[in-house]
């Protein structure tokens, strides 16, 4: 008898999520401009019985953690690195606002690649519609 082939990484991680009765995880991806649109959709998707994970920082506000240039540059790069982390441990995506720019736009590849569902709060400006 062959030997079974082992878990991929994302396997194991929805094994466990299984094992461990682990509600539903929805990632909330749109432009930080959303921000107020994020938290309403962070209060429906947990009142729905959800896990949401969502950027936690708005550069776009001020805020002396990125006040400096270049480090706000790194920063951001820092973030969308952890933002994409945030996709994998998600079972789904749902995208906010009615503008869809280049990095939204990545998010939602980047989810779709991975096989996730997508869900839009406004469908019309689904770029895969």
């Amino acid at each position: 008898m062959p030997d079974a082939r082992p878990l991929t990484p994302e396997e194991r991680l929805a094994d466990a999520k299984r094992e461990l009765h682990l509600p539903r995880i929805v990632v909330i991806c749109g432009s930080t401009r959303f921000m107020a649109e994020m938290t309403e959709a962070d209060l429906r998707e947990t009142t729905a019985g959800k896990i949401v994970v969502k950027p936690g920082c708005d550069l776009k506000s001020p805020h002396a953690l990125w006040s400096d240039p270049a480090g706000a540059e790194a920063l951001k790069a820092r973030l969308d690195e952890l933002h994409r982390a945030k996709i994998r441990l998600a079972d789904e995506a749902l995208v906010v606002g009615d503008y869809i720019g280049d990095s939204t736009r990545a998010e939602i590849a980047y989810a779709r690649s991975l096989g996730k569902p997508v869900r839009f709060a406004h469908p019309e400006v689904d770029p895969g519609a």
